[in-house]
């Protein structure tokens, strides 16, 4: 089993709250014994969508083979004015590479989603994850982790008791192939 951390933030802190999350998750699925890769986006170096280049960009690529390597992909997001960023859609776009391959997209890939909003909007975000992840064919989990900045982290800036019980939950959910698939062949 192989995990990926897509960290959709524009964030390159260590003590952001995407790499706090990011390391939340990376501690727990070494815990585990899950092999695991983080995608920053920050880092990526993943242009604009263009369908128009004859040659697909490196970045893509490696972002592309990454994503398809993973079982289980742990989406984190900060929610911007009602939605996910704009550069983390621009990044699922390019699963569009992906098109002609025996199992596209993120075919039977299960996918946790968290988001993180200053108000009690983060839900939006989860919302437009699970809307991308279906239709990237992959298994959006039925519990997911919209989160309220101001109480996600204690007085020691750690992550809250009350959001690593449901982290940790996610994480359960995720790893425990719980979840019964149809295999793609027989849809």
């Amino acid at each position: 089993m192989k995990a990926i951390i897509f960290n959709g933030a524009l964030e390159r802190r260590p003590q952001s709250t995407s790499g706090l999350i990011s390391r939340y998750f990376t501690e727990k699925l070494e815990m585990l014994g899950i092999t695991h890769d983080i995608f920053a986006l920050a880092d990526s170096g993943i242009p604009l969508y263009d369908i128009t280049l004859t040659k697909t960009p490196l970045a893509v690529e490696r972002m592309a083979q990454l994503f398809l390597d993973a079982d289980i992909h742990f989406w984190l997001a900060p929610l911007y004015h009602g939605s996910i960023p704009g550069v983390m859609k621009n990044c699922l776009d390019w699963l569009e590479i992906t098109a002609d391959q025996e199992q596209p997209y993120l075919t039977d890939k299960t996918v946790g989603l968290v988001c993180w909003a200053d108000g009690l909007q983060a839900m939006q975000g989860v919302n437009t994850m699970d809307a991308i992840a279906k239709s990237l064919r992959a298994w959006p989990l039925p519990f997911s982790v919209p989160m309220i900045r101001t109480s996600l982290f204690d007085h020691e800036n750690k992550i809250s008791p009350f959001y690593t019980d449901k982290l940790d939950r996610l994480i359960s959910i995720a790893t425990s192939n719980r979840i019964e698939k149809i295999p793609h062949s027989k849809v």
